[in-house]
């Protein structure tokens, strides 16, 4: 159950980007490192650990969208090839919301800090994801697993 402040701070950027925008477009991707860890975020603005991503911008294309979001949230750049998974509607969002899901491999350049968007980071063994992991989070590795059939619905 998602908190208050993060269902009031959802829908006041949504009404703007309803404002701005027909539909909105986002990225999100399901990294790993060498060791096979994948990299979660969690926010100031929304409880529960997420993969990094975010919104593409007007005039950017949906991987640099997802190369910028990687630096912003984790200090991350892709080594490998960037795979697309799949598209999503995501209407817990809104009813425009679609988003880009990635896997990929990559490189932590420098610890991430914490700031006014991501208070936390880390890279996680997949049998062991930190408490307040997302339903929808753990629906996508359970999807890349090939333990659950692919959704259209994030």
């Amino acid at each position: 159950m998602r908190s208050f402040r993060a269902r009031l701070v959802t829908r006041i950027v949504h009404v703007w980007f309803a404002l701005s925008r027909a539909m909105t477009f986002g990225v999100r991707a399901a990294c790993f490192d060498e060791e096979g860890r994948i990299f979660l975020v969690r926010h100031s603005y929304v409880p529960g650990w997420h993969m990094p991503g975010g919104g593409v911008e007007r005039g950017q294309t949906a991987e640099e969208a997802l190369r910028r979001e990687l630096r912003e949230e984790g200090n991350l750049e892709i080594t490998g090839a960037l795979e697309l998974l799949a598209l999503y509607f995501n209407p817990r969002t809104s009813k425009r919301d679609h988003v880009a899901f990635y896997r990929c491999t990559v490189r932590q350049s420098a610890p991430k800090a914490p700031d006014a968007e991501i208070v936390e980071t880390g890279f996680f063994a997949l049998d062991a994801l930190p408490e307040g992991t997302t339903s929808a989070m753990r629906r996508r590795l359970d999807e890349l697993a090939g333990k659950r059939q692919q959704e259209a619905i994030w």
